[in-house]
Formats: C-alpha cells, sequence, structure tokens
C-alpha cells in the first residue's frame, strides 16, 4: 500500500513544478470529487453537507466541507504550495559576448544552492495576457530540458570544495542558449501557453528541477524528489480529506502560497484568506458573530509542514533526546519561543488522533544552540485564534532542489489526516477535550 501511495505523491509531485500548478492539481481533483468551485468576488450559496473550494490568486486553495446538520467548529489542516527556487527578473535575457544566452534570476525563499547546478531543469509558471480586451491568467510548463546552470570548473575555483560562498547574481544565473537562441525566450513561453508573445503582460515564471522522482533504498524505503517540503503534507491532506466525512464540524483543507518567503502576501498565511473563509461561511450559514467566535475557540488545525531528520552523516546536529528518523512516523514539532505552535494542550489531542489512527509520534525540538525555522503555523493564528499542533513527516535535505522522505511516511500522514478529519473534536472550559472517534 506504502508502494502505491508513494508512486502517487510523486505523480503529484510532477504536476505542481509551481504553486499555481500544484492548486490546479488540487482543483482537478476536488473537482473530480464533487466538489464545486465558488470565487471570493461572487455571492455563496452554501447548503448543509455541501462541498466547496476556493483560490486565491491561483496559488492558494481552501476547500471545506459543511455538515448535514448544524456547525459545532472547524477541523483544519494546512500547509504550503510553494517551495524555494529561483524566478526570472522582468527582460530576463542576457547576452554574453555574443556566444550564450543566459537568463536572469533571483532567489526565492532559503533554498541550497549548491545541488541546483549541473542538473537539466525548465521553467514554469504563470502569464498574465492580454485575451479580447481580457487580462488573462494562463499556466505555462515547458516539459523539455530548457536551462542549466553550470558550475565553474574546478580548476578555475580551487575553493570549489572549501566552503565556496555562492553569490545570486553570478553564479546561479542559467545558460538558456547560443546565440542563435537571443529573444526566443517569449516566444517559447508564449507556444507553450497557446498565446502569442505580444499578448504577454507580464508572468511569475520558476525555475523547476526536471530531474523525476524516485523509490530507492536496500528494501525501496526511501522516496526522493523535488518539493517534498511541502507537498508531500499537502497531498497527504487532500488524499485523507476527500474521503472524509463528519457530521459536526467543517473540515478544511487549506493550502497556502508563499510561505518560503514570510507569508506576507495576499495569498500567504498572514493574509486574512482563511479567516475571510470561516467567516463568510459562518455567515453564509446563518450564524451570528458569537457563534463564528465559539466555532473557532471550539477548533482545531494542524499545521502540516515537513521537519527534519537525523542526518545519518551529521547525526550531532539533532536534540540530543528528540531525535526523529525518516519512517519513523509522524512528527510533533515544539519551539519554546513558539516558532512552532504546538503546546501540551495541542500535543496531547494530536497524540490521542494518532493512537486512534494506530501512527506513530516522533518529537522534533531544535538543539538550544541553533537557531531553527518556523511555518505557516504561528502566523496564521495571527488572523485565525485556534488550538493548533505543528506537525510533519521527517525529511533529508530540506530547500535542496531534490529532497529524500520514507517511503513509507505518506500513508502514515494520510491515516493521521483521516482521523483528524473524521474525530469529534469537544473543546471546552479552556483546557478540557473530549474526542470521539
Amino acid at each position: 500500500m506504502s508502494r502505491e501511495i508513494t508512486e502517487e505523491l510523486l505523480k503529484f509531485v510532477e504536476n505542481g513544478p509551481t504553486g499555481f500548478h500544484a492548486v490546479r492539481t488540487m482543483q482537478e481533483e476536488l473537482e473530480d470529487s464533487g466538489f464545486i468551485h465558488i470565487y471570493e468576488e461572487d455571492p455563496w450559496i452554501l447548503q448543509n453537507g455541501g462541498k466547496y473550494y476556493v483560490t486565491r490568486n491561483g496559488s492558494s486553495l481552501i476547500a471545506f466541507m459543511i455538515p448535514e446538520i448544524s456547525i459545532n467548529g472547524f477541523q483544519i489542516m494546512a500547509s504550503h504550495s510553494d517551495s524555494p527556487t529561483f524566478k526570472l527578473k522582468p527582460d530576463p535575457e542576457i547576452d554574453i559576448e555574443g556566444h550564450f544566452v543566459k537568463l536572469n534570476v533571483e532567489k526565492y525563499g532559503g533554498m541550497m544552492m549548491a545541488p541546483w547546478f549541473d542538473r537539466p531543469l525548465s521553467l514554469a509558471g504563470r502569464l498574465l495576457t492580454e485575451e479580447n480586451g481580457q487580462i488573462t491568467s494562463r499556466l505555462v510548463k515547458v516539459d523539455r530540458d530548457l536551462v542549466l546552470i553550470p558550475n565553474l570548473a574546478v580548476h578555475m575555483n580551487r575553493k570549489a570544495n572549501d566552503g565556496y560562498r555562492y553569490n545570486p547574481q553570478i553564479d546561479m544565473l542559467p545558460l538558456f542558449g547560443g546565440e542563435e537562441s537571443k529573444d526566443t525566450l517569449m516566444d517559447i513561453l508564449s507556444e507553450e501557453a497557446g498565446v502569442k508573445s505580444d499578448q504577454i503582460l507580464d508572468m511569475d515564471v520558476y525555475l523547476y528541477n526536471r530531474m523525476k522522482g524516485s523509490i530507492w533504498g536496500g528494501k525501496s524505503e526511501f522516496v526522493s524528489s523535488a518539493r517534498l517540503d511541502d507537498l508531500q503534507c499537502a497531498f497527504s491532506s487532500l488524499a485523507a480529506f476527500k474521503s472524509s466525512r463528519n457530521p459536526k464540524h467543517v473540515i478544511v483543507h487549506c493550502v497556502l502560497d508563499n510561505e518560503e518567503v514570510g507569508s506576507l502576501t495576499r495569498q500567504g498565511a498572514a493574509s486574512t484568506f482563511l479567516k475571510d473563509t470561516l467567516e463568510r461561511i459562518s455567515m453564509v450559514m446563518g450564524m451570528s458573530k458569537e457563534d463564528y467566535l465559539r466555532a473557532v475557540s471550539s477548533g482545531f488545525m494542524l499545521s502540516a509542514d515537513n521537519a527534519h531528520s537525523v542526518h545519518p552523516n551529521h547525526q550531532d546536529k539533532t536534540d540530543q533526546s528528540n531525535r526523529p528518523y525518516i519512517n519513523g512516523g509522524v512528527v510533533l514539532k515544539y519551539n519554546a519561543n513558539q516558532h512552532y505552535t504546538t503546546d501540551a494542550f495541542s500535543a496531547a489531542v494530536f497524540k490521542s488522533i494518532c493512537e486512534h489512527a494506530q501512527v506513530p509520534v516522533q518529537s522534533f525540538v531544535n538543539r538550544s544552540d541553533m537557531a531553527g525555522g518556523s511555518t505557516l503555523g504561528n502566523i496564521s493564528n495571527g488572523q485565525v485564534s485556534i488550538h493548533m499542533a505543528d506537525i510533519g513527516l521527517a525529511q533529508l535535505a530540506m530547500h535542496s532542489p531534490y529532497e529524500t522522505a520514507g517511503a513509507r511516511d505518506t500513508e502514515y500522514m494520510i491515516r493521521t489526516a483521516g482521523a483528524f478529519y473524521n474525530s469529534d473534536i469537544q473543546i471546552e472550559k479552556d483546557g478540557t477535550c473530549k474526542i470521539d472517534f
């Protein structure tokens, strides 16, 4: 079963070279499952038992199911659609002495730069075009090896193996072609999108790794691919969500954009997207403001973003007593300064869910002498103050263009998400909870 799930994960990742494509893939799966696409700018007509989804910017998505009778609360699982990469700048072509054409790019997110060298890359994203007097968004994915970032030979860089410091404006610009490729980039993008190049007004276009995902290891226990952070969690949440029903709570599959750059956009965790959606559900379903606040206070959210595994060559980089491993189950993430939202109460609730799902739980805490990252949970809590736990799946090489995780762990996360979506979490009296499965 785990093998089949992992193969489906790799298909999902391959179809999502950017957040725009990942969201489109999720839209297609939701519509195949009977979900109705509603739009923020339209009046909402919702019904008990209805299944709906809404998008923002084409790169964030919130899907939800309304219970048959009444709404007692919200049970939300959130992940993100973006991954560290390089984004094309405007007017990206750079001529090099009439012999080469390279592309001007800038870093998106905090990636490891070294693994981007000497591997087949291409371009994907969205084009904003003018068609019949309207501005229209078109997705584009150049499905062939198109560019490459060539390394500097060790003979010219004797410090290449001594901790070389890469300059993103000098070292990381991809080679696009020879002199015959000059002024052809927009033609290639427009052809892929099915428009004329003079119709393109602007674009959000990114590099993506062309190397296909693989299942490997002595017993096929590992999976490696681009963008496992965080499409592995988004995939798991969606897989469980589609087959779930909850008679008492609005269940929500939430995927937000721009987590890798701080979430401070209209489609990020710091935006009002989740808050607006939950409030509109409440209003349309005839709930008062107090009813809405009560539903939020009794709700629960899982902020799902991948976690760091113990590294086989650098075991000392992991905390002494909290040591998550690939294929060891779902990871519960803690931080005393609340860069992760997990506290003792939310951890207890989550552990109960995992116990019911028969899924092992691991703990991640940064070493006390090392700074760690954060994720969308604590940021979104500024808009929707809800009980929350930060979770993920253990992986190696986070923010590399080719990451490694466990071939069994995706199934663990799907089972956990299914138990969560289908449970009746009853929170009351500021810290008392009963869960019915």
